[in-house]
């Protein structure tokens, strides 16, 4: 608990995981009450089209990750807590706990605000959660979000660099996996199994699914199955990494 208590205090010592955090979940709002606002009867409001930005909200997220694991190399306080716990795992574990956890909040409250806002902006659309599916959508993007920030501590403690590890899921994000389409013939059956359009498919919008006329291999849980075990080895490799090299 000690340890849990340190990261926590070490995580909002600095402004950076409160703006992120207020982006993340700011993003999403504020995206989906325009889209609600402006769009008129054409578009056919139902629960998927209130989760149309989370993936914004996943990126921001992904950030806040990786500030959180590369911040003690950046500030010098990771050998000072390898000294405080010689045992190092605990103390890499406690970090990634505490990141998974404050992601999870922001998911709920990007789902929720989002699905919540765009019953405001449109009474009468019908935007009542009905089935499973609907409530997955919602409530799922808790789970993508803490599994999203778990991806990004990995990414952190393996490359140590802010900077590198900026860098490279940034550009992931926005431009590699949509570049990936643009590959003749096999673009789209790769992009089906890229990390963050497995995340889309148990938490998001279909809209790339459908304006592609895509047939994804795997279902809402499957996708959520693969999309996990791709956070879960990067988290990790990250650990291992972290506890055999010099602090």
């Amino acid at each position: 608990m000690n340890v849990l208590r340190a990261e926590r205090i070490k995580l909002f010592s600095t402004r950076a995981p409160w703006w992120c955090g207020l982006l993340a979940v700011a993003a999403p709002l504020g995206f989906t009450l325009l889209f609600f606002l402006l769009t008129g009867p054409e578009i056919t409001a139902d629960v998927g089209n209130t989760q149309l930005a989370t993936g914004i909200g996943r990126t921001v997220a992904l950030v806040l990750a990786v500030l959180a694991a590369t911040s003690d190399s950046g500030w010098g306080t990771l050998r000072l807590t390898f000294q405080a716990v010689p045992r190092r795992v605990p103390a890499l574990l406690a970090k990634g706990a505490v990141v998974f956890l404050l992601c999870a909040l922001l998911g709920l409250l990007a789902g929720a605000g989002s699905w919540g806002l765009a019953a405001l902006a449109r009474p009468d659309a019908d935007l009542a959660l009905r089935t499973a599916a609907d409530w997955r959508l919602v409530l799922g993007q808790t789970v993508t979000f803490a599994l999203t920030g778990l991806l990004g501590v990995g990414v952190g403690l393996l490359l140590r660099s802010t900077a590198a590890a900026l860098t490279l899921v940034l550009v992931w994000t926005q431009l590699v996996e949509g570049l990936v389409l643009l590959i003749p013939k096999v673009g789209a059956d790769i992009y089906q199994w890229l990390p963050f359009y497995a995340a889309s498919q148990f938490a998001g919008g279909d809209f790339t699914r459908s304006a592609l006329k895509l047939s994804p291999p795997l279902g809402p849980w499957g996708y959520l199955g693969y999309f996990a075990a791709i956070c879960v080895v990067f988290f990790a490799a990250g650990v291992i990494t972290a506890d055999r090299r010099d602090a």
